[in-house]
């Protein structure tokens, strides 16, 4: 290279040192900008969601789904799952344990007819999930006269579909035979087992146990397809109103498990395994098959014609609920708006 062409670079490169010097410093990448990273928007943190659950029955499947398949926590819902038993759904709701019970519908009126702050949002038990089961040597409903029957609780879902059984078969609850309240489904079966009551209702898996020890079906209530209250989506009312969009998020996740359920046969097995605690596939099989295809509606819708049974039965003995305004105790919009959207797929 000549000498005149050295100077030349040289003088080029020290042209473009002193440009450098004078740019501006580079902008930060925009994660690393104060101004930029305020104004990116952030993912809500998940709401917390105390639930509770009434019995351990394939009712509640659709919660448990909902929990163990992740649905809830893609609704931003970040659920705790609690069994609390009947006698106790109502109170533990009321008292703020829990903001959302499912648990019989029956309960659920009685304690708002007297005051109680409830509303009931949906309904996963539409029609009665039971059969009645008695002994080999009960082969009648003429022959449980003079007989005790078991029911969860007085006022119970339990105790409504037994007297609505009852009184079908020509009957008398109050007179022919002896209503007597044993506590939870579990409790049942081991009333039956032992011989403390003859006759009670049971649905799968534990009807299946109880065939096995020589017990059979003497009435199948779930095929008749009676509307119940069985299974209540409720929470209290001034939760209600202060949560609004908690709450539709829940029924979502409820209509997608429901409908997870009917899809993937497998993972609802599993599931049914883990909350029965019984890896018997004929049990589990048989339960799929009760409540998926004949109990679970779509749509866990509620409505007023779900109660007339409950109505019935407890008017006489409390004269608020013959005048309660049931209109007041439902709300269908989260439901309804479920629907609307198409979120069971139909």
């Amino acid at each position: 290279m000549s000498g005149l062409a050295i100077k030349l670079w040289g003088l080029v490169a020290a042209i473009g040192v002193v440009l450098a010097a004078c740019q501006p410093a580079a902008a930060p990448p925009p994660s690393s900008s104060p101004t930029q990273a305020a104004s990116q928007p952030t993912a809500a943190a998940p709401v917390a969601l105390k639930v509770s659950y009434s019995n351990v029955i394939a009712d509640n499947l659709p919660e448990w789904m909902a929990y163990e398949s992740g649905i809830f926590k893609q609704h931003g819902l970040d659920v705790e799952l609690t069994n609390i038993a009947s006698s106790n759904g109502i109170a533990a709701l009321l008292a703020g344990q829990v903001q959302v019970a499912q648990l019989g519908g029956s309960e659920v009126l009685s304690a708002a007819a007297n005051g109680g702050d409830l509303m009931i949002i949906g309904n996963v038990g539409a029609v009665y999930p039971f059969v009645f089961m008695v002994p080999a040597d009960i082969t009648s409903m003429d022959q449980l006269r003079g007989k005790a029957i078991g029911v969860s609780n007085v006022g119970s879902s339990s105790d409504i579909a037994t007297r609505v059984m009852l009184r079908k078969v020509g009957l008398d609850p109050n007179h022919d035979v002896t209503i007597v309240a044993v506590g939870s489904l579990e409790q049942r079966v081991a009333a039956l087992t032992n011989g403390a009551i003859q006759g009670g209702l049971a649905q799968p898996p534990d009807q299946l146990a109880l065939q096995d020890k020589g017990f059979h079906v003497l009435y199948d209530l779930a095929a008749e397809k009676l509307p119940s209250a069985n299974t209540a989506i409720t929470v209290q009312r001034s939760w209600l109103n202060a949560n609004r969009d908690v709450a539709q998020r829940y029924v979502d996740s409820i209509v997608e498990a429901i409908a997870r359920s009917r899809s993937d046969k497998d993972l609802a097995l599993k599931v049914l395994a883990k909350y029965l605690k019984n890896d018997d596939q004929r049990a589990l099989q048989t339960t799929y098959d009760f409540f998926v295809g004949q109990v679970t509606p779509t749509y866990p819708t509620t409505s007023t014609d779900q109660f007339a049974d409950v109505i019935a039965q407890l008017s006489p003995q409390n004269d608020k609920i013959a005048s309660f305004d049931l209109t007041k105790l439902l709300d269908p919009s989260f439901v309804q708006s479920a629907i609307d959207r198409h979120l069971g797929g139909s």
